[in-house]
C-alpha cells in the first residue's frame, strides 16, 4: 500500500504560479514513477507530467516550458511548479505512484487549482 498526500492547490490568476506538493508513504518500490495526472470539469483525466524515481521527467505537450516536475528521493516527495498559468489549466490535479512503468496504482486526494481573475 502507498498513502499518497497531495496539497498546495488553490486560486491563482492567469499568469500567476502555483507549486504543487505530493508525500508518498508506505511500501515504496526503488523503481517507481510519481507524478501528476488533472481533471477539469466534464473532461477525462490527464497526464500531466511525471518524474521516475532515476530523475527522467515527462510532461504532457500542453504544459511543456511552462511547468516543471521535480522529486525529493530522500522525503519520497514530488513538486510540480506551474508557472504561467492559464484558465484552461484549471481542474484537480491528483498525484500519482506507479511501481516500474506500470499506470498509476495510487491516488492522492487531489487539490483544487482555479486559474481565474
Amino acid at each position: 500500500q502507498v498513502q499518497l498526500v497531495d496539497s498546495g492547490g488553490g486560486l491563482v490568476q492567469p499568469g500567476g504560479s502555483l507549486r504543487l506538493s505530493c508525500a508518498a508513504s508506505g511500501t515504496i518500490f526503488s523503481i517507481n514513477t510519481l507524478g501528476w495526472y488533472r481533471q477539469a470539469p466534464g473532461k477525462q483525466r490527464e497526464l500531466v507530467a511525471g518524474i521516475t524515481s532515476g530523475g527522467m521527467p515527462n510532461y504532457a505537450d500542453s504544459v511543456k516550458g511552462r511547468f516543471t516536475i521535480s522529486r525529493d528521493r530522500a522525503k519520497n516527495t514530488v513538486y510540480l511548479q506551474m508557472n504561467s498559468l492559464k484558465p484552461e489549466d484549471t481542474a484537480v490535479y491528483y498525484c500519482y505512484y506507479s511501481a516500474y512503468l506500470s499506470p498509476p496504482q495510487y491516488w492522492g486526494q487531489g487539490t483544487q487549482v482555479p486559474v481565474s481573475s
